[in-house]
């Protein structure tokens, strides 16, 4: 499998690559591929590094599987590819930004435009078989994508982290609270969402706030 991700991360990430864990883990995700459906397409694993350079990194935003549905996962987490319908939680995330900023709903659940400016949209597993949710955690990706986290807290400063629910909380322990910003809230989804945990956060706007605060232009989210 060809591991074509951006030269910018490289650097910081070779030592991780090199290691057994990870050369299982591409061998195991390797198979996968070639016994079915697997998403996000095999040349979109690594999009979220290749959208999104080491050194624009100011955001990062974890979640936890891609997913699993035909033609959804294009590589970036809660993003979809374009003229896909939006799932119930990438919904609640274009609600909540209309509250907070007064920006429209969008047609397209495409966030390349975000990873663009500068926000890391990671998985922390960042492969799945077809409608098998979770089907490629505990595998090596979640040590990888944990080596990411704290490769940025280590190697940058002031970046923004958007813990969204329990499962990106626990990614607390990986950051330097000193160096960086760190938002928490209620997951996106409908179930965390309607009983009040996601609504009325406001990090989008908080975000660009920071940014500002830093010199830095805001995000068009």
């Amino acid at each position: 499998m060809n591991l074509n991700f951006h030269e910018s991360w490289k650097p910081y990430l070779e030592a991780e690559l090199s290691q057994d864990y990870f050369k299982q883990l591409i061998d195991f995700v390797s198979s996968e591929y070639e016994k079915g459906n697997c998403y996000p397409p095999k040349e979109a694993i690594f999009n979220a590094f290749n959208y999104c350079h080491f050194n624009d990194v100011k955001v990062v935003i974890i979640g936890q599987d891609p997913y699993h549905g035909e033609g959804q996962a294009n590589g970036l987490c809660f993003s979809v590819a374009d003229g896909i319908k939006h799932p119930p939680s990438l919904i609640n995330i274009f609600k909540e930004i209309e509250s907070d900023l007064g920006i429209p709903y969008p047609e397209s659940g495409n966030l390349e435009r975000w990873a663009k400016q500068g926000v890391l949209l990671l998985n922390a597993t960042l492969t799945v078989r077809a409608l098998e949710a979770g089907s490629h955690q505990k595998k090596g990706w979640e040590t990888f994508t944990d080596a990411v986290i704290k490769t940025i807290s280590d190697n940058k400063k002031d970046v923004v982290f958007l813990l969204w629910g329990g499962f990106a909380k626990k990614k607390a322990k990986l950051i330097d609270a000193k160096k960086h910003i760190i938002l928490n809230s209620g997951h996106p989804s409908p179930l965390s969402a309607n009983r009040g945990y996601w609504f009325g956060n406001t990090h989008f706007s908080q975000v660009n706030q920071r940014l500002a605060h830093l010199g830095l232009k805001g995000l068009k989210w």
